[in-house]
């Protein structure tokens, strides 16, 4: 976590205007106690209005207050069934990334837009993502923005098995299923695979340089001239 981060985080912790200590903070955050103490004494020199002291625990003024965000209803209804779809569908980190996030946006809106947060009636109920699923889609999205090559085993649709070294590009998401858009090495063509047929993926520490008619956006140039002849976008799908 970014030391940015991990500060506006602290904040945030203590907003809740209970009494905190190091400890506390710490677990949360998964730092040091030290790291805690010099973070909160920065803070304090700033100007943020934290009462307390090392030992007995941490609070924050109740007048502070950040800015607020003017969102108006509309917004603040895609932003929460933003979120409540990436609780039910996500990788576990985008779960907990997406809580967060409107927690934060909670936090600092005026309380006549609060209360529009729970007048948001729209959900996305269903089956929820595995947790092996949400597990892939967290190693697979690191893989594709680290550019780290992915040894795959796959199922197909009619069983046949194959194994697949892969370059990730992206991860799509079709109401239900999630599918993988990579470069497949054996294929030498660009494939996509179902992530809740990839039986195993190992990231190899080998990483790939996106050349010339292997990166996302040939990709996606691929798809879009699939869509205007008529094909279907998946056909190089090998579910």
């Amino acid at each position: 976590m970014r030391r940015a981060d991990r500060l506006f985080r602290i904040v945030q912790l203590l907003r809740s205007g209970r009494l905190l200590t190091a400890r506390n903070l710490a677990e949360k955050l998964q730092v040091s106690h030290r790291t805690i103490y010099r973070d909160v004494q920065d803070l304090q020199l700033s100007g943020v209005p934290i009462t307390g002291e090392a030992g007995v625990g941490y609070t924050l003024r109740r007048d502070f207050d950040i800015p607020p965000l003017m969102f108006d209803r509309e917004e603040i209804a895609a932003l929460v069934l933003g979120a409540r779809m990436v609780e039910a569908w996500g990788g576990t980190q985008l779960t907990e990334a997406a809580n967060r996030a409107l927690r934060k946006i909670e936090a600092v809106l005026p309380a006549s837009l609060r209360e529009n947060i729970d007048d948001v009636l729209l959900y996305a109920p269903g089956l929820r993502a595995p947790v092996e699923v949400r597990r892939k889609l967290d190693q697979l999205h690191a893989a594709a923005q680290q550019r780290r090559i992915v040894l795959v085993a796959y199922s197909r649709e009619d069983g046949q098995p194959s194994v697949r070294r892969v370059h990730p590009l992206a991860l799509y998401f079709w109401g239900g299923v999630w599918t993988m858009a990579a470069w497949c090495e054996m294929r030498v063509d660009f494939r996509n695979f179902r992530v809740d047929r990839i039986q195993h993926a190992e990231t190899l520490a080998e990483t790939f340089t996106p050349t010339a008619g292997q990166t996302l956006a040939d990709y996606l140039k691929r798809v879009r001239a699939q869509t205007a002849e008529g094909s279907r976008p998946g056909a190089q799908s090998e579910a």
